[in-house]
């Protein structure tokens, strides 16, 4: 079946509707999504039964780096930066120099094993050297798994960032099977300067954003949103353009926009978590298209060899190196190590060498697919039981949730403060969106000077005379609570 402009929509809707109801079912099942998705388009793909045709990589990438700069700006948004600050570094040393020593160790192993060249081994080792989260979390909430200590936060900043250096390593290995004057004394600066920019721009443009989305006063709050996804992908395509890391950038702004306070900001982060979950649903469709299954059966063998070494050599050796400089007890770098799952990522990054018209690129997306698919299998399945196994994971009673901690949302809450605005204050006529509160303190309820209570929004301005009440996390952001306000002490009490 061809896709045509007649037939697209209903095909699209179709797939869309199936994947929905195949995700359902694998929550249940415990079974991670990304396989379903997959088999879904291999099944509507021209040797599946649907016999759609497609065969261009360079849409497939297209609509990749679509979806990633979604994925990754959904993620940054729900960053709680308060429970990240603590592994910063290890997260840090894990996207980085795990994932160059993951692509190393590989790479050395496919250059012994198979007839590649180092270069092409090593080019083959960076499209698989990072992790995919998405399929990891489907199924610690499907199993109600919460992990000990910071555990979680850490995979999710791994899982978050590592993917801008997983694409330089791609694209720099990639210059080299194909051109011959290339050597790695050459890529240094380029490698700083992408990652200095590329964190740089993030950062701007994030307070860019939100003093846009906060100042602009749109007449419709539709619009919101749509400005909120024009500045991603202004942030994406600028800092690319200068030479900048453009998916660390829409990560590095979605942290900084998603610990701020800016107008109606849960409704941007509801809406972007549902993009999120249609791009992959789109992204994993896509690839499973492209995929020819005919292919993919020569490099079984070889696949299967690959998988197992970057699961039990080459995984387990770049965590415990990458955490080797921070205290942490070994079942915990065992476990992750075990949750290095590959995902689309790396099927996406395997387009590179299709459309560089390299020779041994169908080979090489091949063995990319096979190994994805595998580690989602092995990995993706057995997680609930490696975190029992190694003891990471808190038995049921001790996570259960008090109704009104659910409500509060992401933390437990332990204080609650009244503030009193005194009729001069400087506050006075500003949005809750401007007063640059910490993040985990929460303005629940404001009493009006006529006793009449309101629910206040981001967009609520603040009225002399207003009483506050606040909750926060702990009494140690009291005073930063109270110099957002411009007030002293006097001017709250704790309830």
């Amino acid at each position: 079946m061809q896709i045509t402009t007649e037939n697209i929509l209903l095909i699209g809707s179709i797939l869309l509707f199936a994947s929905i109801l195949i995700g359902k079912t694998s929550f249940k099942l415990g079974i991670p999504v990304l396989i379903f998705f997959l088999a879904l388009g291999m099944l509507a793909g021209s040797e599946g039964i649907g016999g759609i045709y497609f065969d261009n990589p360079r849409n497939a990438q297209f609509i990749g780096i679509v979806a990633l700069n979604f994925i990754l700006f959904a993620g940054g948004l729900e960053t709680n930066w308060e429970s990240t600050r603590p592994v910063i570094w290890h997260g840090i040393s894990l996207s980085v120099l795990g994932v160059i020593l993951t692509a190393g160790f590989l790479g050395v192993f496919v250059w012994l094993v198979t007839d590649f060249t180092i270069y092409e081994a090593l080019l083959l080792g960076s499209i698989v050297s990072s992790t995919d989260a998405a399929a990891v979390f489907s199924i610690l909430r499907s199993k109600n798994i919460a992990l000990k200590k910071k555990l979680r936060p850490m995979l999710e900043f791994e899982s978050g960032s590592n993917d801008p250096m997983a694409y330089f390593l791609t694209v720099m290995l990639l210059g080299f099977v194909t051109t011959e004057d290339q050597n790695f004394i050459s890529i240094v600066p380029k490698f700083f300067i992408q990652f200095i920019l590329g964190g740089l721009l993030g950062y701007l443009f994030g307070r860019f954003t939100r003093f846009i989305v906060n100042k602009i006063g749109l007449h419709y709050d539709g619009l919101y949103p749509v400005l909120v996804i024009t500045m991603m992908f202004v942030t994406f395509s600028a800092t690319d353009f200068i030479g900048g890391n453009g998916f660390l950038a829409v990560y590095i702004a979605a942290i900084y926009l998603g610990n701020q306070e800016f107008l109606h900001k849960n409704t941007i982060i509801k809406m972007f978590d549902g993009l999120a979950w249609l791009m992959q649903i789109i992204l994993f469709l896509t690839l499973g298209l492209l995929v020819y299954p005919s292919h993919i059966l020569p490099v079984v063998g070889i696949g299967l060899l690959i998988s197992v070494f970057l699961i039990v050599i080459a995984r387990p050796l770049s965590v415990f190196l990458s955490l080797l400089p921070f205290k942490l007890k070994n079942r915990y770098r065992w476990f992750v190590s075990w949750v290095g799952l590959r995902g689309a990522v790396p099927i996406v990054f395997a387009t590179y060498p299709l459309i560089a018209g390299y020779e041994k690129a169908e080979m090489i997306f091949n063995i990319v697919f096979f190994i994805s698919l595998t580690s989602v299998l092995i990995q993706g399945t057995t997680i609930p039981f490696i975190a029992r196994l190694l003891r990471v994971s808190i038995p049921a009673k001790a996570k259960a949730l008090n109704p009104v901690d659910i409500i509060l949302g992401d933390g437990v809450k332990t204080e609650m403060l009244e503030v009193s605005i005194p009729e001069n204050s400087e506050v006075a006529g500003k949005k809750i969106a401007e007063l640059n509160l910490p993040g985990n303190a929460l303005i629940v309820v404001i009493k009006r000077k006529d006793n009449k209570y309101i629910t206040p929004k981001g967009s609520t301005t603040i009225e002399p005379l207003d009483k506050l009440i606040i909750i926060c996390d702990n009494r140690d952001v009291l005073k930063d609570i109270m110099g957002s306000l411009k007030l002293p002490g006097l001017y709250a009490e704790t309830l």
